[in-house]
């Protein structure tokens, strides 16, 4: 590729660092970009920090094989720059090395935070940044972990627990455990071995995997070589653009691994993540404005980072009345609805079974808005005013799961499955395919420990005798249910 093209000086191509003339360089091609600027879905100041330098690193971790082809056309290469001379000017950045410090090994790693550590050590700042980062203050992500601690587990004695069976199902198939990976985006942000490196990982657990619409690899890169009964779901997030949503349906349905739609509901616009947010003027030098004051300046609403840029192009106007019927005519799977922070909400979703198969509680890992309830608070709502919904459909929680303690006690209280989000990605940085794979080891023998400490030998066999959740209800919200209003529900015709 790029044989025919003239060799530029990386002084040439960094002359063009404006919106009115903006060369970025992609694996040692030089493309003019000026006239994609304001179709970029991430609006034109992801690319104008770029403008006039290799933009490589930036833009192959986050995404996918094929998608330069699928917006830039060859009448936008300008040239092509002498590999030795990237490489130089590569080396001039770097200082001095040193000796490497030893990664301990994985299996000395005995918890989830000596993982999150040891990858918060060899990922970079940009990576960890989108990770870590949640709404606000972090307030909802930190106590969607601390609401765990307040339930107490009431252990049973005398009984036979040699035997721990964690199997299970989602939505009728059968999966190893009941521990699952969630929507995760950009994966090879942490390690080269991305979402298919989770995927093999979670095939030796037979466990399931929700791939983000955000991943960094194409849903058929994830799936290549899975094995047939592996399942897998996809997460949606509707565009404006609704014929792109219809497209990548389209290619969902010819993977026979994918399973089931998760339309993510939680996140209808951006929260503010700050720690992701002041990584966009971390390195990036000033940016240039334009006679009419927009490109370089123009800023999205709640701010900038990656998460930012991920969610420009994502629809707004989602409501029961339209939104389930619109996907009833373009998607032949079954549906879980991924956000639901309400036993109103979650009410509702049932009342669309059979075509919503499933809730999962959460509140985007604390990322959308801060303060909003962890899932264990909306689990408990549930079984206070409507339990009818856990016959209905599966209700699956995810969010500050660190320990096998947290998997059990959401599962006594009426969970399906439990779901994993940084903690796949911190394995990914941790050790790549290896690291998650440690990941779920830990979580599962957690797991398996604490069923069979509690006095059951099964998954089945957990409910709400084993738990005391007397100091967690006093803050579980305690207004009229609502659900009397002959208002509250209108089904769209499907």
């Amino acid at each position: 590729m790029g044989d025919n093209l003239k060799t530029l000086s990386l002084d040439e191509v960094a002359q063009h660092n404006t919106s009115e003339s903006c060369w970025v360089i992609l694996y040692g091609i030089v493309y003019d970009v000026t006239d994609f600027l304001n179709e970029h879905p991430a609006g034109p100041q992801a690319i104008l920090r770029l403008a006039g330098k290799d933009a490589t690193e930036e833009f192959d971790p986050i995404h996918p094989p094929g998608t330069l082809e699928g917006y830039l056309s060859s009448k936008t290469k300008v040239g092509k720059v002498d590999p030795a001379e990237l490489a130089k000017k590569a080396e001039s950045g770097v200082a001095a090395s040193t000796a490497p410090e030893r990664d301990p090994p994985l299996e000395s790693l005995l918890n989830l935070d000596e993982i999150e550590a040891l990858a918060t050590k060899k990922i970079s700042k940009k990576a960890w940044s989108y990770y870590y980062s949640a709404g606000d203050d972090l307030w909802s992500k930190s106590y969607n972990n601390a609401a765990y601690r307040s339930i107490l587990l009431r252990p049973r004695v005398f009984i036979d627990v040699t035997a721990c069976d964690l199997s299970t199902t989602f939505l009728g198939h059968r999966v190893g455990m009941p521990i699952f990976v969630c929507p995760a985006a950009m994966a090879r942000l942490a390690h080269p071995d991305g979402e298919a490196g989770i995927a093999r990982a979670a095939a030796r657990f037979g466990a399931m995997q929700v791939v983000s619409n955000n991943a960094s690899m194409t849903p058929e890169q994830i799936v290549e070589g899975a094995p047939a009964d592996q399942v897998f779901g996809w997460q949606l997030y509707v565009q404006k653009e609704r014929k792109h949503s219809i497209a990548m349906l389209e290619r969902i349905h010819k993977l026979p691994n994918y399973k089931f739609i998760c339309l993510t509901l939680d996140a209808p616009f951006p929260g503010k993540r700050e720690l992701d947010e002041k990584m966009q003027w971390e390195g990036s030098g000033a940016f240039t404005v334009t006679a009419e004051g927009k490109g370089a300046n123009e800023r999205r609403p709640g701010g900038g980072g990656v998460g930012q840029q991920l969610f420009w192009g994502t629809a707004s106007d989602l409501t029961w009345k339209t939104t389930l019927d619109w996907l009833a005519a373009h998607t032949h799977l079954p549906i879980v609805l991924k956000g639901v922070q309400t036993h109103e909400d979650a009410y509702l979703a049932a009342q669309y079974a059979p075509q919503v198969k499933a809730v999962l509680l959460s509140n985007h890992g604390g990322r959308a808005l801060d303060t909003a309830p962890p899932a264990i608070h909306t689990l408990l709502e549930i079984r206070k005013y409507c339990p009818e919904v856990f016959g209905q459909i599966e209700v699956w929680v995810d969010g500050g799961i660190k320990r096998g303690t947290d998997v059990v006690k959401a599962l006594c209280l009426g969970a399906k499955g439990v779901g994993l989000g940084r903690a796949a990605l911190f394995g990914l940085g941790a050790g790549g395919e290896a690291g998650v794979e440690r990941v779920l080891e830990i979580l599962k023998a957690e797991t398996e420990t604490a069923v069979r400490l509690l006095g059951a030998s099964s998954v089945d066999e957990l409910g709400p005798q084993f738990l005391n959740t007397r100091i967690l209800e006093r803050d579980i919200y305690d207004g009229p249910s609502g659900l009397d209003n002959s208002k509250l529900w209108s089904k769209a015709k499907l």
